[in-house]
Order: structure tokens, then sequence, then C-alpha cells
């Protein structure tokens, strides 16, 4: 059950050209309530802007006194930048835990496919599973690159992909997420977070190896809890799904590519 709350800041820092990561006390969300990656917060961003913005989270520490919870975000419009401005010690009104993470096992082998800000949501099961782990990273260009040292900190390998071919590989990371299974399919699900184009291509090359495929879709959010139907997305079987609350992490087989 999510709950509202006051949210302390611990620390806001610039990873990018425009992205922020944001540390926040988040009470016992992650004790009690199961905060986790992937899930996602809905926080209050000035008291101007009436809607929430819905920001995945990265990781999150079971620490004493409180539980943090780490954010990272781009700034996308007043919003945003509204919150990229906090510093430690500032205030921010957070709804959550919202949505469902990724379903991962222990000791399970995970492949692990971001693309730009969808990058964040993958970092902790990274970190989880080590050396269990590959990732592809994609961006636009070099310059849009983020979190890659981590990532290679964490995994057993890291393949990187840039549209314009500045930095890693040139082209999409379907390409080498091909190139990946060509060679080993023994991977226990394929965890993919980006643009959907992304995913779908993502999708279509786990369905044709034969590796389970679970992809976080991204849509338009207001209420956060399924209320106001804004996010609503398209399944196979013909059902309406809304990304908030049964998602934002759904199996790639149930989700309608061509709605």
């Amino acid at each position: 059950m999510p709950i509202q709350q006051l949210c302390t800041v611990v620390g806001m820092s610039a990873i990018g050209d425009g992205t922020y990561w944001m540390t926040l006390e988040v009470g016992k969300m992650v004790e009690e309530l199961g905060l986790r990656a992937g899930q996602f917060l809905h926080v209050a961003c000035g008291e101007g802007s009436l809607l929430r913005r819905p920001i995945s989270v990265a990781l999150t520490l079971a620490d004493e006194p409180e539980n943090t919870a780490a954010l990272i975000f781009e700034v996308k419009g007043e919003g945003t930048r509204w919150l990229s401005k906090r510093k430690a010690g500032d205030m921010v009104d957070v709804l959550g835990p919202l949505g469902n993470g990724f379903s991962v096992e222990e000791g399970g082998r995970y492949l692990l496919v971001g693309g730009g800000i969808g990058t964040p949501p993958l970092l902790g099961y990274a970190e989880a599973f080590h050396e269990n782990a590959v990732a592809v990273l994609g961006f636009r260009s070099a310059d849009r690159a983020i979190l890659v040292d981590r990532y290679r900190e964490a995994c057993k390998e890291v393949y990187l992909c840039t549209d314009d071919g500045s930095a890693g590989r040139h082209g999409f990371v379907d390409a080498q997420v091909r190139d990946i299974l060509e060679k080993d399919k023994n991977f226990t699900a394929i965890l993919a977070c980006g643009p959907r184009p992304m995913l779908k291509s993502v999708a279509k090359a786990a369905a044709e190896y034969g590796v389970p495929c679970q992809v976080s879709m991204e849509e338009r959010m207001a209420c956060g809890v399924g209320a106001c139907l804004g996010c609503a997305l398209q399944m196979a079987d013909g059902t309406m799904k809304h990304v908030c609350k049964d998602g934002p992490v759904f199996s790639a087989e149930e989700v309608d590519w061509d709605a």
C-alpha cells in the first residue's frame, strides 16, 4: 500500500548534461514496504505544479535510522527543473512505493538492456547480480552516456552502443543483444528499460532466441495509482492494463507492440 510522506534530500548531484542523481531518506519504505529498483516514486515538484512526476528508483538501501532511495532523472520541464535545484536538507513530498520492479531469482543470470534514461532502473540489478549480470547500454551519443563506469564496476561484461558511433558500437542495442544471444542464450531473463522502439526490438530478439524478457514501459502518468486511466497500455490478449498500477514492468509477451 503506497504512502504519502515528506522525504529529506540527502544529496543531489549532476551526473550528465541535464541528468541528476538524488538520494532521499524514505522512512521505512525499503524495509517495511519493499521498495526496490525498477519501482517508482511519485514526486511533487513545487507548489505551482499540480501533477506529480513519476521517477524510477535506481537503488535502495535499508539503512538505520532511515531507508534511502536513489532517483536518477532528466530535466524535461519546469517540474523536474525545480526538483534539480533541491539540496541536502530540503524536503520533498513523495508518494510510494508504486508499480512493480523486475522479477528476479537468487542465483539467476541476467542480460540487462538499458537505453538512455532507461539505464538507471537497472542499476540495482547490476549491483545485486555482479558476475551473473551482463549489460548492454545504449545512448544517443557519448556525451549523453551515464552510469557506464558504475555498470563496469558491477557487471561481468558491459557493452556500450551509441546512435552516432561516438562511443562503443555504432548503432542500436538490439544488434548487440542479438550478437550476445547468438553466442550465449543461457540467461534466466533479459531485463530491458528504455524507449518503446528499443523495447520492441529487444523483445523480438528475445523471442527469436527463446529467452524470457521483461520490459519496463514508460507512459505519461497523472495519478500514479490507476485511477485516471492516463497510462493505459494495450496488451496482446486485447485487454488494457495500466503502466502505473500493473507495471511498469511487464513480460514482453504480454504487450501488443503494434498497438
